[in-house]
């Protein structure tokens, strides 16, 4: 890496080759933004900066152990060592180098939005995840609206934690593949405020029918689709005739929005005449219907993708792209193997009718 940074690169200087540095969710977002997809402007931390972390903390030996002794069929044990190995890493000091290349980023961050401490998304990008076969992904965790170096360098740090979770273990250990250390990518992206947002499918999850755009939305941030605290609409639009050709429109009565003091988010109610209101009207859903599109035909292949729409700005100016991956799974033929959970792949899969049999 060049101009005095190890460890960082911003997302726009991120390409596919990338992702065996950075992880598959940082190097998809390069991706997106080379293609001129709206995307948050942001930056990314590479594997070596986690490296540097367990090396410092002289956790190296320790973890190395631990990973070797994990049984998939022994949960117990394995969630007694997922406990150890999370509160080991929370606990690491983030070397001064990453903190101080953390800094640095976050500053130019800051220089662009004109605000001293900009909210922003701090998500984990594992190794192969986001990929075409990312059964592992989602496994990690994501914090928002994160402001200040400090505060950006301890969620950094809770991703790398998250690494060793029960879950992740035990899904490595089933792969043969427990003794080997993980690593993981980090990205941090400028957050939107949204007013609604939502996850698309270039086909029919259900039918795996390639020439719908499945769409789900509902009010606020993210967090109430992916988490299923929300029953969301539900649209299919046709590729063809680029018509709505289905909506179902679901009370959505609870969003998730910033905290007051600006750090972290909230669950609000949604009042009652804007709970059973439709998310999104036939423009926005054909304009994300194209993009979505878009984004496909650019990849080559299905596209299972995040979005948002702020609550500032004029529409469609204000749609942003959060994340894409391939689709893994559809209710044809959708894959029996692999851990499952709480995803919006899951979520927009159960909600079709089907299961996706994938995390995040």
């Amino acid at each position: 890496m060049s101009d005095g940074f190890a460890h960082t690169r911003t997302l726009a200087e991120l390409r596919a080759e990338d992702d065996g540095v950075f992880g598959g969710k940082s190097a998809s977002l390069g991706e997106l933004i080379a293609g001129g997809v709206p995307v948050p402007p942001g930056f990314a931390l590479a594997t070596s900066a986690f490296t540097a972390c367990i090396e410092a903390a002289g956790l190296r030996e320790h973890v190395d152990a631990a990973l070797a002794s994990v049984d998939p069929d022994d949960v117990d044990a394995a969630q007694a060592t997922a406990r150890e190995l999370t509160a080991a890493v929370s606990g690491a000091h983030v070397p001064d180098e990453v903190r101080d290349e953390i800094a640095r980023r976050y500053a130019d961050l800051a220089a662009a939005t004109g605000l001293d401490e900009p909210p922003v998304a701090v998500r984990s990008s594992a190794l192969g995840e986001d990929s075409a076969d990312a059964a592992f992904a989602g496994q990690q965790e994501t914090y928002l609206w994160v402001r200040g170096a400090d505060g950006i360098a301890d969620a950094v740090r809770d991703c790398w934690a998250s690494l060793y979770s029960a879950p992740a273990l035990t899904y490595r250990a089933r792969l043969g593949d427990a003794a080997r250390d993980p690593a993981m990518g980090v990205t941090v992206q400028l957050m939107v405020d949204a007013e609604v947002s939502g996850v698309a499918f270039t086909c029919n999850p259900v039918s795996g029918d390639p020439s719908m755009i499945a769409i789900n939305a509902s009010w606020g941030l993210g967090l109430g689709v992916v988490g299923g605290d929300v029953t969301p609409d539900e649209y299919l639009v046709s590729k063809v005739t680029k018509e709505v050709v289905r909506r179902t429109i679901a009370p959505k009565t609870i969003e998730y929005r910033p905290a007051p003091g600006g750090t972290g988010t909230e669950v609000a109610d949604v009042e009652p005449e804007r709970a059973d209101a439709p998310a999104l009207d036939d423009e926005r859903l054909r304009h994300l219907a194209g993009v979505a599109r878009g984004i496909e035909r650019s990849a080559g292949c299905q596209q299972d993708i995040e979005w948002a729409i702020a609550r500032t700005g004029g529409f469609p100016d204000n749609l942003y792209v959060l994340q894409a991956r391939p689709v893994t799974a559809t209710g044809k033929g959708a894959r029996p193997e692999g851990p499952k959970g709480v995803s919006a792949m899951s979520l927009i899969m159960s909600t079709f009718g089907a299961d996706a049999g994938q995390k995040r």
